[in-house]
């Protein structure tokens, strides 16, 4: 399940309780859009999250925009050292894909993967062994 960081920080409390009872449940739960909503820092700790997905604003400098490559190889180190996964949105160009593996991330989506389509054309794709090998959000290694 995927939540904002900002409706995260709406009412901090009543989240804390609410992810802690979808952890019990089995659900893996990601904070989408990182880095630009409300960023407290402290709810990585107090939330019960799985993974981190930086927001593609962030993404979208890559490699060259020096400040764009500090906020996201930090959120990527950060991630790392409390054990979260870490997933890029709006990979869009070979460039970016680079740095992202460079620096360790997990996942990463975007249209250099592949276009958004309606279901049937995606069951199609499949079937027909088009994407092998690439999907909407693919891990790096």
């Amino acid at each position: 399940m995927e939540i904002t960081e900002s409706i995260a920080m709406q009412n901090s409390d009543l989240t804390a309780q609410l992810l802690h009872a979808l952890e019990e449940m089995g659900v893996r739960v990601s904070i989408d859009d990182f880095g630009t909503g409300h960023s407290s820092l402290s709810y990585l700790k107090n939330f019960r999250i799985d993974t981190l997905k930086i927001d593609k604003s962030f993404v979208g400098g890559l490699p060259g925009d020096a400040n764009d490559a500090a906020i996201v190889a930090a959120t990527i180190a950060m991630a790392r050292s409390l054990n979260l996964a870490v997933v890029a949105e709006g990979v869009e160009t070979k460039g970016q894909l680079e740095f992202l593996r460079a620096h360790g991330c997990d996942m990463v989506q975007g249209y250099l993967l592949g276009r958004p389509a309606p279901p049937a054309q995606l069951e199609e794709r499949v079937a027909s062994g088009a994407d092998a090998g690439r999907s909407a959000r693919v891990a790096i290694t």
